[in-house]
């Protein structure tokens, strides 16, 4: 696969599904600004917004999430998808 079109950019790709409190939805969509996270959407269903992080470790991936969520005031629950798989070179 060439290198200019593999999407991952780092090691790990973490996939954040995030409850909010009512109407809060897009605040967290506005985490977009943290270094890391390479997308974040309001959707609808069962969660609220589901924010793509990147990282090189796992311990910058927790920074990541703790930065972003834990101490966001309208996260109400989390559930965060590490992704495993790695395309053949």
């Amino acid at each position: 696969m060439c290198a200019s079109k593999d999407l991952r950019r780092k090691p790990l790709r973490a996939f954040v599904l995030v409850r909010m409190k009512p109407g809060t939805s897009e605040e967290i969509v506005k985490s977009r600004r943290i270094r890391g996270v390479r997308m974040a959407n309001s959707v609808l269903g069962r969660y609220d917004a589901v924010v793509v992080i990147e990282a090189n470790s796992l311990e910058e991936l927790q920074r990541i999430i703790y930065e972003m969520i834990e101490q966001h005031p309208n996260v109400v629950r989390t559930e965060t998808l590490i992704s495993i798989f790695h395309p053949p070179e």
